[in-house]
């Protein structure tokens, strides 16, 4: 039996070939998936990558594609996109890992219950935010995890927490990079309760702040994560103090202290408006977002001889690509 064929009797006509990438990841480059299939049940999908495993197919497994970049060449297996999104809500909260983010904010505040606030205009899945232990304004997904439900080792398994080894804007499985361990689904635990409107009104003040920041052309959102490091936090002197205190340098901050907003390789260019936001500004290739970043990542180390480290992860076939 040939993969294909594995394939197609396990998803049937669901299976799509030579899929562009680019009409499926936020930053709109990528070239195609030899195979793709969107997975919309927990149980299916595990059956799936069984199948994956007793035939050696190669597989990737995304979310909405806010956190990546996608090669030019594409990827040469089976692309699977996330789209298993029920949920059951409560103070121990039931979310398969297609979730959009931004929904299980939204469905766990209609409740009542506090702990997601940050979260609201976070792009991506819950899935996701999983494997970057994704936050912002002091939270982060991590302290809310009490069991995770994954295929890994070639079989379904529930893990605790501690198994996943979150870490700032980091967990074991971005440190493996994206390979055959996927999440399923988990379970999060809300000790805060509240009044819904009031929750909202709080969320929305976050969004506020963070729409007032962002770009609104295509992106992967943050593109390199903060540095923690207070001894150099402090030779900053521009630094606001509560960041001094905290040790924390943005990176949008030293990018632009080096006078990069609005550098430009082809048609990807750091925002003029949040300079951590690598966008394609139109027509940009993969190669081009790639290039950027490594000459950002250059300027940056020169002057303050730090290096930035990606938040977004690199996927497909990079062979091709040189500095």
């Amino acid at each position: 039996m040939t993969t294909e064929t594995a394939l197609r009797a396990a998803v049937g006509d669901a299976l799509l070939s030579h899929e562009p990438m680019s009409r499926h990841t936020t930053l709109k480059v990528g070239g195609p998936a030899r195979w793709f299939w969107p997975a919309r049940d927990v149980d299916e999908l595990s059956r799936v990558l069984t199948v994956c495993t007793e035939h050696d197919v190669p597989y990737l497994f995304i979310g909405h594609g806010s956190n990546l970049l996608m090669s030019d060449a594409g990827y040469d297996g089976l692309v699977i996109q996330n789209r298993c999104k029920g949920s059951r809500i409560g103070e121990d909260t039931y979310s398969e890992s297609g979730v959009s983010f931004g929904s299980l904010f939204y469905q766990t505040a209609k409740e009542g219950f506090s702990g997601l606030e940050w979260a609201i205009g976070i792009p991506g899945t819950v899935g996701g935010a999983l494997v970057s232990n994704a936050g912002a304004y002091r939270g982060n997904i991590g302290p809310l995890v009490t069991s995770v439900r994954v295929f890994a080792d070639g079989r379904d398994q529930e893990v605790g927490p501690e198994w996943m080894e979150f870490s700032y804007r980091d967990s074991r499985l971005r440190r493996s990079g994206i390979g055959r361990t996927v999440i399923l689904s988990c379970m999060l635990h809300f000790d805060e309760r509240g009044e819904p409107d009031e929750i909202v009104a709080r969320a929305k003040d976050y969004q506020a702040q963070r729409r007032a920041k962002q770009p609104y052309a295509p992106s992967a959102g943050s593109f390199f994560k903060n540095v923690t490091d207070k001894e150099f936090a402090q030779t900053l002197p521009d630094l606001p103090e509560p960041l001094k205190k905290a040790g924390v340098v943005p990176s949008g901050f030293l990018i632009e202290a080096c006078g990069l907003k609005g550098l430009q390789v082809g048609g990807a260019q750091a925002s003029e408006k949040h300079a951590n936001f690598l966008i394609n500004a139109g027509g940009a290739t993969a190669t081009d977002l790639r290039s950027l970043a490594y000459k950002v990542k250059g300027l940056v180390h020169e002057k303050f001889g730090v290096t930035l480290e990606e938040e977004v992860l690199y996927v497909g076939d990079w062979s091709g690509w040189s500095a």
